[in-house]
């Protein structure tokens, strides 16, 4: 049987290892920080061309250092885009009339030296022989079809919302967990919106 003195400062020490994990616990259920380098979306327009309306933006893509690395060691990057149209209501929560999700591929071919962009909607395949070119490829958005105009009522009001993320889950799962826990890798815009217009 301990003394007197030795249990109390057993649990001393107890009490300040539960309260040291209940803090950990607590951290690691906040929202993780944006890290500095981050997309951003500007010059977002819609149009109408054939009874199609289109999105038009550019994306500033700016990846991490550790993102740059492990892309240039072959790791596949995939970049999302989430897109919602919605139609505006002033007294109740806009209505959401379409929802589209747009995802591209970066990978750096080592053999021939050359950055490949797949459109994994698409599977159209595209090369560029520097990063900086697949980048201002990927973040010159132009031409992609949202929805038929049968789809918009006259007279009702409509806008457009648009996001650019950084895909972990398409990352191989070994580089996941760390990818979800480094501020590095959580790459995002925020939210951007503009009117739908004819």
């Amino acid at each position: 049987m301990l003394p007197p003195t030795a249990t109390a400062a057993v649990r001393h020490r107890t009490g300040r290892l539960l309260l040291c994990l209940v803090a950990f616990g607590f951290a690691l259920l906040r929202p993780l920080p944006a890290h500095a380098e981050d997309f951003t979306v500007s010059d977002v327009y819609t149009e109408l061309n054939q009874q199609v309306y289109q999105l038009h933006a550019h994306i500033d893509y700016r990846l991490s250092e550790e993102v740059l690395k492990a892309l240039n060691n072959g790791v596949p990057i995939t970049l999302r885009l989430d897109i919602e149209v919605k139609r505006v209501r002033h007294w109740w929560l806009n209505a959401t009339v379409a929802t589209l999700e747009q995802r591209y591929q970066l990978t750096y071919h080592a053999f021939s030296e050359q950055y490949l962009v797949r459109n994994l909607n698409s599977d159209a395949l595209y090369t560029y022989p520097t990063l900086g070119m697949a980048i201002d490829a990927l973040g010159n958005l132009r031409g992609l079809p949202l929805l038929d105009a049968k789809f918009i009522q006259p007279g009702d009001e409509y806008q457009v919302e648009l996001r650019s993320s950084l895909d972990i889950e398409a990352l191989p799962a070994p580089l996941r967990p760390i990818a979800y826990i480094t501020p590095a890798w959580r790459l995002s815009s925020d939210w951007h919106t503009c009117s739908l217009k004819p």
